[in-house]
């Protein structure tokens, strides 16, 4: 998408807010693609974009390597438990997000 290309090359942008736009696993993949290199955004929201499974287990392969991000908002997404666990394993090894938000997902006791 546009918005993951200029993700990739930006310098300045600290928070992208994309609540509600249906941005599906086919747009978290490409943001998460500009996540491995954006060293500025620090703040990402997501809410309410039918991301599942895939789209969250490539945001947790960006959170593996991403060393800016700070705040994550998954909520209201369609997150299962491959995806939680995806996020879980990616965030043993990140040292830089502080605040995650997983809620009303499709997650249950196994993720």
């Amino acid at each position: 998408t546009a918005i993951a290309e200029a993700l990739g090359d930006n310098t300045t942008l600290t928070t992208l807010d994309l609540t509600w736009n249906e941005i599906g696993d086919d747009g978290a993949k490409a943001i998460a693609e500009a996540l491995r290199d954006n060293t500025t955004l620090t703040t990402l929201y997501l809410g309410g974009n039918d991301i599942g499974d895939g789209g969250a287990k490539a945001i947790a392969e960006a959170l593996r390597v991403n060393t800016t991000l700070t705040t994550l908002n998954l909520w209201s997404n369609k997150i299962g438990n491959k995806g939680a666990k995806a996020i879980a394993e990616a965030l043993r090894g990140n040292t830089t997000l502080i605040e995650l938000n997983l809620s009303n997902n499709e997650i249950g006791d196994d993720g």
